[in-house]
């Protein structure tokens, strides 16, 4: 593989969204990502969604383009080898991110104690050592209940894993924050995070604790409005639900060009006394503002404005099902070049995404299938871990590794 990241190897343990994701993103961008699991494979190898044969797409999804050693690392040569995986020599290797360190064989102070300029990134649940996953993070800092119809008293959790998305984001760049760090110093270091500590911070950077203190005020629950601006979902005559944003001053001034509403709304700032030039009035006044455009939107079927929206400059959207906006939006097709169809040994071809990142030094790749489990053992176990031939069958022969059959694996190459 190609890529920004060509020539740095990067070790994987892990499960759930985060580090999967963080280590697929170091993968697309052309890092050598070696992740091990036991034999029988890991806690994500079933995960769903899954295929028709109940092949886990999960698996498929947050793996694509990484390695896979099918190790026994319950047994004390297991690990040893995982170890000398990760420590492995070379200036690009020594890079180790994980959300499993176990004390004693994959925390920080016993793999240093093996290669002493390791760069390991570790995610944790909380500070103090509790586990957490996003959906018990997310109502901990209270989103769920800003989230709902104005007016609900239920806590409404998103679908979408925000903090796990945020986080793998965050392991990528500690990772290589300390890889630079060693590059010009020399010297490894652990890195740190945890996911209730990504969603507090995001809780500060976005003003709510600031909000809180100095107003005694606790932000509530608005439906599909935009907090602090104007952004309203309206129904259409066919049916269907748009939205639309008014967020600066040029997409309010658009959307008022656009649907021929100026003066009404201008009649309307000036019999509430505020200005409308201000997001601020604009997110206070929401209600009678909505009031105005309503109507417009009730007498008109989307294909009768979508044009001329998008010729105005206004900022909007439709409301699509996954299967809508699969089957609908361009950007989720082969039109789009981070989209290329991808075979997934066992399971069939789809289209998959490849990273999302346009280099202007690097020509964009195909997206990679996953692995099968250990289907690299045998090369990483030669390659990496330096291991002789006999010792590698031995290993086989125990149990200790293992990959799949020589039937699967032409297959998967």
């Amino acid at each position: 593989m190609m890529g920004v990241l060509k020539g740095m190897r990067v070790v994987e343990s892990s499960a759930f969204v985060a580090v999967p994701l963080a280590g697929m993103t170091l993968a697309q961008m052309g890092a050598d990502v070696i992740r091990f699991d036991l034999p029988t494979g890991g806690m994500d190898a079933t995960r769903w969604p899954v295929a028709p044969g109940g092949e886990s797409l999960f698996w498929a999804g947050m793996n694509k383009g990484k390695r896979s050693v099918a190790i026994d690392v319950k047994t004390p040569r297991g690990r040893e080898i995982a170890q000398e995986i990760i420590c492995a020599p070379g200036e690009d290797a020594g890079l180790f991110i994980t959300n499993l360190a176990t004390p004693g064989w994959t925390d920080h102070a016993t793999l240093a104690g093996r290669r002493a300029d390791l760069v390991s990134v570790t995610l944790r649940g909380d500070r103090h050592g509790r586990p957490a996953v996003d959906y018990t993070v997310n109502p901990a800092v209270g989103f769920p209940m800003a989230t709902g119809p104005e007016g609900s008293a239920e806590p409404v959790a998103h679908a979408l894993p925000a903090w796990d998305a945020i986080a793998g984001g965050l392991v990528v760049s500690g990772l290589l924050a300390a890889e630079r760090y060693r590059l010009r110093h020399g010297a490894g270091q652990a890195v740190d995070l945890t996911l209730k500590d990504v969603a507090a911070a995001m809780l500060g950077h976005l003003g709510i604790i600031a909000e809180h203190a100095l107003t005694g005020q606790t932000r509530g629950r608005a439906g599909n409005s935009l907090y602090g601006a104007y952004g309203q979902d309206f129904l259409c005559a066919d049916g269907q639900r748009v939205m639309v944003i008014g967020l600066t001053a040029r997409q309010w001034q658009n959307l008022l060009k656009v649907t021929g509403l100026a003066e009404p709304m201008a009649a309307l700032a000036a019999a509430l006394g505020a200005d409308f030039d201000d997001e601020g009035a604009r997110w206070q006044a929401r209600a009678a503002i909505t009031a105005v455009l309503a109507p417009w939107f009730h007498a008109r079927r989307v294909a009768d404005f979508a044009d001329a929206f998008d010729r105005a400059g206004v900022t909007w959207s439709v409301f699509r099902s996954f299967a809508e906006a699969i089957e609908q939006d361009p950007d989720l097709s082969a039109e789009n070049p981070i989209f290329s169809p991808v075979t997934q040994p066992g399971i069939g071809t789809w289209l998959s995404p490849g990273t999302p990142f346009g280099f202007s030094a690097q020509a964009r790749e195909a997206a990679a299938p996953a692995p099968l489990l250990g289907q690299h053992t045998e090369a990483v176990l030669a390659d990496v871990a330096r291991l002789p031939e006999g010792e590698i069958a031995r290993l086989f022969d125990a149990g200790i590794v293992a990959q799949p059959s020589r039937a699967a694996m032409p297959m998967a190459s």
